[in-house]
């Protein structure tokens, strides 16, 4: 995908379809700083992660479940919610995937109901922080706002969609949550330095972009420590792997290709579409996410979208971040997560994802937009 989408992106610049000038515009100053932060976001998980951050946090959980697997599955939805909220979707679907299903293999629990939990709380908890989501970050470039200004905006969309997201997925499985399992002890991390530097790295960054720092500022700050402690104790892990440039190719891929097709009729096609209404936005943002991914939907949806029209942008946020659960496509979070349930043996078939997400999906977009409304 990241090749099909490069090229593509290279294709519109070479042949003028998107003019050099606009090409820099979109690929650059706008793409520019929410590359940086995804790289630098990325490379920070995963040190977390190698330092044991997510396993001592899901043991942890497990702990305070107290045997109970229904409280373990809310313990379980208030992490993925943290860790969306703080470090974006992608570190929820990549990282907390497989220490989740791992944590439920060694309880003896049932790894589906858990499995689903994880990715549907990696997209509607990503309603609340820029950072959470790179449509968010994008929805704050074209605001203007600042972080504080969306976090008000998207506060009460963000709560209303995550408690849907827990109590619907609890009613669909509550057959696998009734009983309970032996409490494990909670195994120390591998390294204590590292453990503690890690864990400081990622509370300092979500710290600090609740503050008002930019994005990809707090993310380059926090990662240094991580870096360094990680070269001091144990230098072989810092390898080229954990640069995520097949991402950074897709995403620069989708902002050119997107751009030429905005330019070329798109815009205009969806603000007839939309026709400056707040519903209408939220069905096409989330209808274009299942048939193609959300960040293109988002791109192409924010082109009808005047400055300053919040209620609009409030519902484009909606429908991609909390839309894209019918197609396993339908966000990178979501084929992300399938190949680390794959690799975990736990197969989801794309018609059982959609039914679940032909239920979910419209209370959860019902509700959030209820709560914008309110």
């Amino acid at each position: 995908m990241w090749l099909v989408l490069g090229g593509l992106g290279l294709v519109a610049v070479v042949t003028g379809w998107l003019p050099g000038a606009e090409a820099v515009d979109i690929g650059v100053v706008r793409a520019g700083p929410i590359l940086g932060f995804l790289v630098a976001v990325t490379v920070l998980a995963e040190l977390a992660d190698a330092a044991g951050v997510f396993d001592v946090a899901a043991s942890v959980c497990a702990r305070w479940g107290r045997g109970s697997t229904a409280l373990l599955f809310v313990l379980v939805a208030a992490l993925a919610t943290v860790v969306t909220i703080g470090m974006s979707l992608d570190t929820t679907a990549v990282l907390l995937t497989p220490v989740v299903l791992a944590l439920t293999t060694r309880l003896g629990l049932a790894s589906l109901p858990f499995a689903v939990l994880v990715v549907w709380l990696a997209n509607t908890a990503s309603l609340l922080l820029p950072v959470s989501n790179l449509t968010n970050l994008l929805a704050l470039q074209h605001g203007g706002m600042s972080t504080m200004d969306f976090a008000r905006m998207m506060a009460l969309p963000a709560l209303v969609a995550v408690t849907i997201t827990v109590g619907y997925l609890g009613i669909l499985f509550r057959g696998s949550l009734t009983g309970g399992y032996e409490v494990p002890a909670v195994a120390p991390p591998p390294d204590r330095l590292r453990f503690s530097v890690c864990a400081a790295a990622c509370v300092g960054f979500a710290v600090a972009v609740a503050a008002g720092v930019a994005p990809w500022l707090a993310a380059t700050v926090a990662v240094v420590p991580a870096l360094l402690t990680f070269a001091v104790r144990d230098c072989r892990s810092l390898r080229w792997s954990l640069f995520p440039w097949r991402l950074v190719v897709t995403t620069e891929g989708l902002f050119l290709a997107v751009g030429a097709l905005t330019r070329h009729g798109l815009g205009d096609l969806l603000t007839d579409w939309v026709a400056g209404s707040g519903t209408r936005t939220v069905a096409v943002a989330a209808g274009l996410s299942n048939l193609v991914n959300n960040l293109p939907a988002y791109l192409a949806v924010e082109s009808a979208v005047p400055a300053g029209a919040s209620h609009q942008l409030s519902g484009a946020l909606i429908g991609t971040n909390c839309g894209p659960l019918i197609t396993m496509w339908g966000s990178l979070a979501t084929l992300l997560w399938a190949e680390r349930c794959r690799a975990r043996g736990v197969v989801i078939r794309p018609l059982v994802f959609a039914g679940i997400g032909m239920v979910g999906v419209p209370l959860v977009l019902a509700g959030a937009w209820a709560a914008t409304a309110a």
